[in-house]
């Protein structure tokens, strides 16, 4: 059965170019009625305009669809709770939320400026939360939401020149996580993407044969899966140029030290042990890990818990 999402409304950011333009498209070509929100800005977050929004949505509705066009910057919450308030007196509701504007101010560590720093997580990172904040009310009540948020490599594996995009980025999967657990009651599923796709993002970075297979609209199905009726929650999906991916954080099973061994030095003589991965495993909670500690700390000394 195709997946669809009539009568669902959504909320993309960051939807006038790239990868929300895609979402945004996919979205609405699949039945959801769509706020293109965009602030029209230049890749380092300068300037601003409702153009690029407003071109989506013209395009949307010449296929039939339904959508209108919002400027609202992510990093201010007054404008992000607004665009909330704006669609759900349109049309009733706002069942799904996908947070994806960012910009670039790329500098190696050492060069880069606190206010380049800062100017990053407001957009990608806070930005983030107040999109998730701002319809997180109305998805509880209405016991529905869907949410993916938009992580990178560049925050799960790190890349030179990015320590405030990484942060950024790898920050998402922490709220993610948070996020996912909390929504399981009212049935709202969190999930988050890790795309990598030839936008004006990456368009300086990769040769034009590369370029060429990294098509926004090739993340776009992994993104609607996640926002779907039947969802999973708390994953991290990658995606890119055709292929997909679950990427997992995972822990090694580790190792017990007595008291006397509680030093450096031990840690030294036993890191191969405690770095072993054949038997690692994602863990399904931060509790699971202290509960996983305590019972090895407890089989050491002959407790029964």
């Amino acid at each position: 059965m195709a997946i669809r999402f009539d009568g669902r409304v959504a909320i993309v950011t960051g939807a006038g170019n790239g990868l929300g333009k895609a979402h945004a498209l996919g979205l609405a070509s699949r039945g959801a009625k769509v706020v293109v929100n965009d602030f029209g800005g230049a890749r380092d977050g300068t300037g601003a305009s409702l153009s690029p929004a407003e071109a989506v949505v013209e395009e949307i509705r010449k296929a039939g669809g339904t959508a209108m066009a919002d400027g609202a910057d992510v990093s201010n919450f007054e404008q992000v709770t607004a665009v909330v308030e704006r669609a759900t007196k349109e049309w009733g509701s706002v069942d799904i939320m996908c947070a994806n504007a960012g910009i670039l101010r790329d500098k190696s560590f050492g060069k880069m400026e606190a206010a380049d720093f800062q100017k990053v997580l407001d957009v990608h990172l806070v930005g983030t939360f107040y999109c998730c904040k701002a319809v997180w009310a109305g998805m509880r009540d209405r016991n529905y939401g869907r949410i993916v948020l938009t992580t990178s490599s560049s925050g799960l594996y790190g890349n030179f020149g990015q320590a405030n995009y990484g942060a950024a980025k790898s920050g998402m999967v922490g709220l993610m996580n948070v996020l996912a657990e909390e929504g399981r009651k009212n049935n709202i599923r969190v999930n988050i993407i890790s795309p990598t796709a030839a936008t004006r993002m990456t368009e300086e970075l990769l040769p034009p044969q590369a370029l060429q297979l990294m098509k926004p609209n090739a993340i776009t199905p992994a993104v609607e899966y996640m926002l779907s009726e039947d969802a999973p929650t708390r994953t991290i999906m990658g995606a890119g140029a055709g292929s997909f991916a679950v990427i997992k954080i995972v822990e090694s099973e580790g190792i017990n030290l007595p008291e006397s061994d509680w030093t450096p030095d031990a840690i030294a003589a036993h890191f191969a042990e405690i770095s072993d991965m054949s038997k690692a495993k994602a863990l399904a909670g931060a509790f699971e890990q202290t509960q996983k500690y305590v019972a090895q700390a407890a089989a050491r000394a002959g407790i029964k818990l």
